[in-house]
């Protein structure tokens, strides 16, 4: 029997439950999904978009523990009352993200379910309810035990795929948290994904400053810690290159020179990997005790109802989790 896997709704106000039921609506599943988060959100798109019905709703998540392949529905005792707002940024809609998310992280403990796709939410909101975590990589990261500096965020599309050394902090935090041991720790987990993927290029690895710091002319970050950190990963194994220009090197990878490029900082990375992939990435965070993966857009509450939203994202991000689950 495949093992279980959980979608948290992410904020019900936004795209995550259109996107559930337009994606599952109508599809066999050859496996148990359990969706965690408030039942008037897909009841909403369902009417919304002249939908079937696909979920059986739950009392309690064990009950998926042995059953058939399916789509189930939970919902938190404190997201019943769950007032829906659709289209709306509210901190309802992040308490609704927070609760769906503490929801699955309980239940990969305890082994009901073994990987976990994580819809869109809001971090603004998020904060706003009261979990104060920048986004999904840090809550993810502290409530599984993981800790925020052994996890890598990593983005991927068909022909680029980044790794990040720091998620979302201030920029001008940014320098202070780019540590060797911190760069060889994401050169490791992206090296295990690169495998796993049967991928054998290098994988390249950014400069922070423009030019590589021009050998210290700009800066020396690239000097003091960044090379360090290459060779020693190079001596333990790791097939690494750089450090690299951010202003050239995705060209390269992207045309194939590398399986992976590990970024300093979040545009850095993510400009790149949006411009090619945006309706495409799939968002998976490296090091968690279990599979995790989200699609790679945000809430948006714009289209959010409207039936335009590409499935692209979400269904590579299922399709990803599926892949890792089954490992």
């Amino acid at each position: 029997m495949k093992k279980n896997i959980c979608i948290t709704l992410g904020d019900p106000n936004g795209l995550g439950p259109e996107l559930v039921c337009r994606s599952f609506s109508g599809r066999e599943p050859e496996r148990v999904f359990l969706m965690v988060g408030p039942a008037n959100s897909l009841e909403y798109h369902l009417e919304q978009l002249g939908l079937d019905p696909f979920y059986e709703k739950i009392d309690d998540p064990a009950q998926i523990v042995g059953a058939k392949a399916g789509y189930y529905l939970y919902c938190p005792e404190k997201l019943k009352d769950f007032k829906l707002n659709v289209g709306v940024a509210d901190p309802e809609g992040g308490r609704g993200a927070g609760e769906a998310l503490e929801t699955a992280v309980q239940l990969l403990e305890d082994k009901v379910v073994y990987g976990l796709v994580t819809c869109p939410l809001n971090k603004a909101m998020l904060q706003l309810a009261g979990f104060d975590f920048p986004g999904h990589t840090e809550f993810l990261a502290e409530r599984s035990g993981a800790g925020r500096e052994n996890v890598c965020m990593h983005l991927g599309g068909p022909k680029l795929k980044v790794s990040l050394v720091t998620t979302h902090p201030k920029f001008v935090d940014i320098p202070a948290l780019i540590t060797k041991e911190r760069i060889l720790r994401c050169l490791d987990l992206t090296d295990q994904l690169v495998k796993s993927l049967g991928l054998e290029k290098p994988i390249a690895v950014c400069g922070l400053n423009p030019h590589a710091g021009e050998s210290g002319r700009i800066g020396r970050e690239e000097i003091d810690i960044i090379e360090p950190a290459i060779k020693e990963a190079n001596a333990k194994g790791l097939n690494v290159e750089g450090p690299f220009p951010g202003d050239t090197v995705f060209y390269f990878a992207a045309q194939g020179a590398y399986s992976a490029v590990l970024a300093m900082y979040h545009d850095q990375g993510l400009a790149p990997l949006k411009l090619l992939h945006f309706s495409e990435a799939v968002n998976i965070t490296l090091g968690l005790p279990y599979p995790r993966t989200s699609p790679d857009h945000g809430t948006g509450y714009d289209i959010t109802g409207t039936g335009k939203a590409s499935l692209d994202s979400f269904k590579a991000a299922l399709e990803t989790a599926e892949k890792m689950v089954d490992a």
